[in-house]
């Protein structure tokens, strides 16, 4: 109980530091696509909006595995939340993780403090989805995020630069053995653009290696790749990655990594120092919800209105939530950027509409249609009364991602970056940097992780109720 009355003193010293106001507060935990949608879509509306995300900038998911490819900086595709709602009147950032919910006091517990909302809207997206295999979380290198990416960059050059000077045939092998595990979009883009660094970059860069020896290896436990998208799609995704020298391994299920190797289930073995892990995705996680309210994939299960069954004043947008009342959709929805935005741009209006009394309206979405770039002049795209493949589709997928950037000057250094690229066979973003965390952080992140311990202590037995 000392223990505990000590974190708790701990737990004082932090705090959210908000005003309550006479308007209603509506906190949205996650700043991606469709909690950035949401406060954006609120400021027509007489609330109080606190965005509440660990990172203080919004990422732009679909462009990440261009950083890990050294193909853009980081900066390119990330926005920061204080600079997006510079002028912005009522509405609070803060950066922190939620641990718990606690409905029936309207409260959230998270890694600053706790702060209570008149409505909560949880918005945090997925994480990497290692179906229990804790070894591989391990080890394996993920590519979820902006800090993964630049992770995985910095691994990848360095095991280039390894392999120049290693004198052990064996561990040279591993050193150029890329083995990538997932064959969705993901793991499709980042084979592409390794494929295209190999092909354009590897000569120039390293004259005295040949660039045969690099060897890409795409993992997919199903008997095609790009799941989400149309058997012409995969086909062609196939057929263009086989072109470009990448290794497409359909129907291996990959069991474990020792001693360097991946291994598969068949027996087979792939030895490799380069062990990439993009094979699915899983739902953030909140503590205490109630075990009865995750559906598949760890999604929070929701209405037509993506309220949290059984709880009034608690929603879920985008890829954190599950939706089966849409009969185009009865296994849920999509986990694509565009059911994000349009269930906050639809939520915004019915907490609205919640405060005036009025009716809500059940989301339904509007399907736009998918897309993945292979790489240059290479993609495909699904519309949903068109296919298209090869260098329309890459037009395509060009203007409508950049399109989708935030900010003039990222929309101008992607598009400068992109046509460079294009024309010099060049990325010039090769550099190993591997940032080392001040010791203020260092003991704040220590501290922080206490004070969680000392608050779950007091409050292991609860869960999300009604």
């Amino acid at each position: 109980m000392i223990l505990s009355v000590c974190f708790i003193e701990k737990q004082n010293s932090m705090s959210f530091n908000i005003a309550k106001s006479d308007k209603k507060r509506v906190i949205i935990v996650g700043g991606g696509f469709g909690g950035l949608k949401l406060a954006n879509k609120l400021k027509k509306y007489d609330f109080q909006v606190v965005l509440v995300d660990k990172n203080n900038y919004h990422q732009f998911q679909p462009l990440i595995y261009q950083i890990a490819s050294s193909g853009m900086e980081p900066t390119s595709i990330s926005f920061p939340f204080r600079n997006i709602f510079r002028k912005r009147k009522d509405f609070y950032y803060r950066m922190a993780e939620v641990r718990a919910v606690f409905p029936e006091k309207n409260m959230i517990q998270t890694s600053i403090g706790k702060a209570t909302y008149d409505y909560l809207v949880l918005a945090a997206g997925t994480t990497t989805n290692f179906f229990g295999n804790k070894h591989i979380e391990e080890v394996a290198m993920p590519m979820k995020n902006v800090s993964e990416a630049m992770g995985l960059r910095n691994a990848l050059l360095s095991n280039l630069e390894r392999s120049i000077t290693s004198s052990n045939e064996q561990e040279r092998q591993e050193l150029l053995n890329i083995v990538i595990v997932g064959g969705g979009a993901t793991g499709v883009e980042i084979a592409g653009a390794l494929s295209e660094m190999k092909r354009f970059v590897l000569p120039n860069d390293y004259p005295d290696m040949p660039a045969d020896l690099l060897h890409i290896h795409l993992i997919e436990a199903s008997n095609h790749l790009l799941a989400a998208m149309s058997p012409e799609a995969s086909e062609h995704a196939e057929k263009f990655l086989a072109d470009m020298g990448v290794n497409v391994m359909l129907n291996k299920r990959v069991m474990d990594y020792k001693d360097h190797k991946v291994i598969l289930e068949d027996g087979h073995e792939i030895p490799t120092r380069s062990f990439i892990w993009v094979s699915g995705v899983t739902a953030v996680p909140i503590g205490n919800m109630d075990s009865e309210r995750i559906g598949r994939g760890g999604r929070i299960k929701v209405d037509e209105f993506n309220r949290v069954i059984g709880l009034g004043n608690v929603f879920v947008i985008g890829d954190q939530c599950i939706q089966t009342s849409d009969v185009n959709y009865p296994n849920g929805h999509p986990q694509l950027a565009q059911v994000a935005i349009q269930q906050g741009e639809l939520l915004a209006k019915n907490l609205r509409n919640i405060e005036k009394g009025g009716r809500l309206q059940p989301f339904h979405y509007r399907n736009l249609g998918a897309m993945a770039t292979i790489g240059r002049n290479r993609a495909v795209a699904d519309f949903k009364h068109l296919k298209m493949q090869g260098w329309l589709a890459w037009i395509m997928w060009l203007v409508v991602h950049l399109r989708s950037i935030l900010g003039v000057r990222n929309k101008i250094v992607v598009l400068l970056n992109w046509v460079w690229n294009y024309f010099t066979y060049d990325q010039s973003m090769r550099m190993i940097v591997y940032a080392r965390k001040a010791k203020e952080i260092r003991e704040r992140e220590v501290m922080e992780a206490k004070t969680h311990l000392g608050d779950d202590m007091l409050s292991s037995t609860g869960k999300l109720k009604a």
